[in-house]
């Protein structure tokens, strides 16, 4: 007998099967029986993998207009605002926002969050407020904390002491952001000594890296070095890289064969980034996405982050990782069937992969962790960002919602607003 039954859905890939659910643990997946203490009729109904969303900030999410706006919209104006908050946010303030915005998280099947925490400040209390909220959530949601030194490694007087403190208090990922140190020589110093000690604590790294419209910030190709020089491989990771959206394209050329090679995984943050860069272009206009199609095709592991939502640097946000994925395949133009079914799997498989998340997947012996889409399939949940029908969180059942379907009647003619599914666009 299944402690849970999840019926008649389609997997990702097209498939049909019931998934049996035994404490927090899939048991069996197939035409199962109908003997279980609970039962989720899928049937017609997309069952997916939870969302993964590697790349947030959770200390500042929920905050827009605190204490003032971004009028410029800038990324240099959002971390001076950013600044001005950190000063005066309590710990109490910081966990309930971040709470807040983990609930809503949960409610669109968005099970596990790495979140970058500001180690700057020396009363380190956002260091305090995300490791709290960190224990809260963990029976529902896996949050991974990365230590992150938002005004510089070296560029601020206790920086380097700060993120040290950050690591040994629990914060479990080594951050970075070279292309804001002082000089690009600081700014590679720091790749080497933060990637040097991610190595030698057994940590993963995930650096801020090259979030500049600027071609000649190019720290990524240290980073490159680094991993494979500590064979850091898919433990490491370079968030945003939008300055390879200006980089030439002939030393691109060489800069993608050395990070396939390093094992190096990479973050794209549609949202954010075509919106703060390129603030300094008149026309044409830069957008600010990185390579993510070239990446891919050298096999580089690319996933589509959130990064922010109603904070100093973006005023919208719905912890819908599917808004990010359909922002990010209009821009990187992945409108194939083949990318963007992509797409979908970078918000799920391949985010996973990056954060390094055991356990993680539909299949036997995975933890019971899922999402009952109101879509036929992959492409059409991105086209719909539907309703999250069910989401199953370690064995749980944490949100669930009625199908709503709507009836109209037009020149006395009954019709259903009942989803339609075209099968023939549903799979890559």
């Amino acid at each position: 007998m299944f402690d849970l039954l999840v019926k008649g859905g389609t997997l990702p890939d097209g498939t049909r099967a019931d998934i049996g659910i035994v404490g927090d643990r899939i048991t069996a997946m197939g035409q199962l029986p109908e003997n279980a203490a609970q039962t989720i009729d899928a049937t017609g109904d997309l069952v997916s993998p939870p969302f993964v969303d590697p790349h947030f900030h959770l200390d500042a999410t929920l905050s827009y207009g605190m204490p003032r706006l971004n009028t410029s919209g800038t990324l240099l104006e959002g971390i001076n605002l950013w600044g001005e908050l950190r000063e005066i946010a309590t710990v109490d303030e910081m966990i309930a926002r971040a709470l807040d915005y983990c609930d809503w998280a949960v409610s669109m099947g968005l099970l596990a969050i790495r979140s970058h925490v500001d180690t700057t400040p020396d009363h380190m209390r956002g260091v305090e407020a995300m490791l709290e909220v960190k224990r809260i959530v963990a029976p529902y949601l896996d949050l991974q904390l990365v230590a992150f030194p938002q005004d510089g490694f070296y560029r601020t007087k206790t920086g380097r002491e700060n993120l040290l403190r950050a690591l040994d208090m629990g914060v479990e990922v080594v951050g970075g952001i070279p292309h804001f140190e002082r000089t690009m020589a600081q700014g590679a110093a720091s790749v080497t000594e933060l990637a040097e000690l991610a190595a030698d604590r057994g940590l993963m790294l995930d650096f801020h890296c090259d979030e500049s419209d600027d071609p000649m910030s190019r720290h990524v190709e240290t980073l490159a070095h680094e991993v494979t020089r500590l064979g850091l491989g898919g433990r490491a990771t370079a968030s945003h890289l939008t300055s390879m959206h200006s980089m030439d394209n002939y030393y691109v050329s060489k800069l993608l064969p050395l990070i396939a090679e390093s094992g190096l995984t990479a973050i794209s943050n549609p949202l954010i980034n075509i919106t703060i860069q390129g603030r300094h272009d008149t026309f044409p206009k830069r957008r600010g996405l990185t390579r993510v199609r070239e990446m891919q095709a050298h096999g580089i592991t690319v996933g589509w982050g959130q990064d922010c939502v109603l904070d100093p640097w973006y005023s919208l946000g719905t912890a819908d990782m599917l808004d990010v994925a359909f922002m990010g395949l209009h821009v990187a133009q992945m409108t194939s069937p083949a990318e963007m079914a992509r797409c979908f799997e970078m918000v799920t498989t391949q985010n996973a992969a990056i954060m390094n998340l055991p356990d993680y997947g539909l299949r036997v012996g995975a933890q019971a962790s899922l999402v009952v889409l109101d879509a036929a399939g992959p492409i059409e949940a991105l086209r719909l960002r539907p309703d999250r029908l069910a989401v199953v969180s370690k064995g749980k059942l944490v949100s669930q919602r009625p199908r709503n379907d709507a009836q109209l009647s037009l020149s006395g003619r009954p019709a259903s607003l009942r989803r339609r599914h075209h099968t023939g666009i549903t799979k890559a």
